[in-house]
């Protein structure tokens, strides 16, 4: 990887760390770049675990803030290198990880290496494999090993938002329900008992089922229960003697993991429902003061989150937190990835205005 350098603005500090390819798996260089960046500065005390980098400032101020940001993208899909193009008259930088994450992910580097003196103390995180598996997840590794370097009054994620504010973020669920039968020859096929026609009876609850939107501190949470796959059967002339039926919940931070499972048993008695994966929402924590003091700053109305995101990481552990970043999150993984130039300055004139006023 080459260099990086925190004195190029953060549209041409985006390209630059966008180009350092980071499929998740594949940060280390990134990361290895991030440590170096910032080896000369001595205002941040830098702590590294694994490919997860914290730089905080240890100034004792009142106040401390948590901003965090993962360096690692979804597959590249011939959108690398990065290019810029205009689209109705509105400038883009295009390509892999503009979006999901790394110009929220420049914006904090840039304010990290120059904010010497913020009026409160910042811990900064980057961090590994977010996009895979929870137990691969960086952020939650650091959380079993360094829980105390999550101390702080509020969080802020840099995760696409318009460069709006999000709070919070639903649940998620995903079990897979299965059906049972008796194989046989498909050309005798009363000897047997057919599992994928037993698994209708799902698909009509789940086609029927009316997804709840609710109000969670001002807030009004969408969410969803969907069938995300199905599989069954062995062969084109076998009776199958198993069906499974994958499902996905997403339910306001009103509920807890154990609440949503519950109401999927509640809609599916008698079925064996298998976890495959969990995680607990958050609730938005906008009444928390620094929350409030940051919302005035940015001028911005929050909204809901309707995806889940690690700031449910920090609400576990009793911090607040935010989703904050540059970037339309219908264009994260997609193909034609691209940020709006606008929103990485706005979010940079935003973060740096309200980390220097007095809090």
């Amino acid at each position: 990887m080459p260099p990086l350098d925190l004195t190029l603005g953060s549209i041409e500090l985006t390209q630059v760390i966008c180009d350092m390819e980071s499929v998740s798996g594949n940060e280390t260089g990134l990361a290895d770049a991030i440590v170096a960046a910032l080896a000369d500065s001595p205002h941040l005390e830098i702590i590294r675990d694994g490919d997860t980098i914290v730089a905080r400032t240890n100034l004792g101020r009142e106040n401390r803030v948590v901003i965090a940001g993962h360096i690692d993208t979804v597959p590249v899909n011939k959108n690398l290198p990065t290019r810029y193009e205009t689209i109705d008259g509105v400038d883009y930088l295009w390509g892999r990880g503009t979006v999901d994450m790394k110009a929220g992910v420049a914006v904090q580097l840039k304010l990290a290496a120059e904010l010497v003196e913020p009026a409160v103390d910042i811990t900064w995180m980057w961090y590994d494999h977010e996009e895979v598996s929870a137990d691969l997840n960086g952020l939650g590794r650091l959380a079993r090993n360094r829980p105390d370097l999550f101390a702080g009054d509020f969080a802020i994620l840099g995760e696409p938002s318009n460069s709006q504010v999000e709070g919070g973020c639903n649940g998620n669920v995903r079990v897979e329900i299965r059906t049972f039968g008796k194989r046989a020859h498909s050309a005798r096929s009363w000897v047997g008992e057919n599992a994928i026609h037993k698994a209708a009876p799902i698909l009509d609850i789940l086609a029927a089922y009316q997804p709840r939107e609710v109000e969670v501190e001002g807030l009004v949470y969408r969410e969803g229960l969907n069938a995300v796959g199905i599989t069954g059967g062995i062969a084109g002339n076998v009776i199958p003697d198993e069906c499974m039926v994958h499902v996905n919940y997403r339910f306001a931070p009103s509920r807890s993991v154990a609440e949503a499972l519950a109401h999927l048993d509640e809609l599916f008695p008698g079925y064996d429902i298998t976890v495959v994966d969990k995680a607990e929402g958050a609730r938005p924590g906008l009444d928390a003061p620094l929350a409030q003091e940051f919302l005035a700053a940015v001028g911005a109305e929050a909204r809901p989150k309707y995806g889940w995101t690690d700031v449910a990481r920090f609400s576990a552990l009793g911090v607040p937190a935010v989703n904050y970043g540059p970037g339309d999150p219908l264009k994260a993984h997609a193909d034609d990835e691209r940020v709006a130039l606008s929103q990485i300055t706005e979010c940079e004139n935003a973060l740096r205005s309200w980390l220097t006023a007095s809090v």
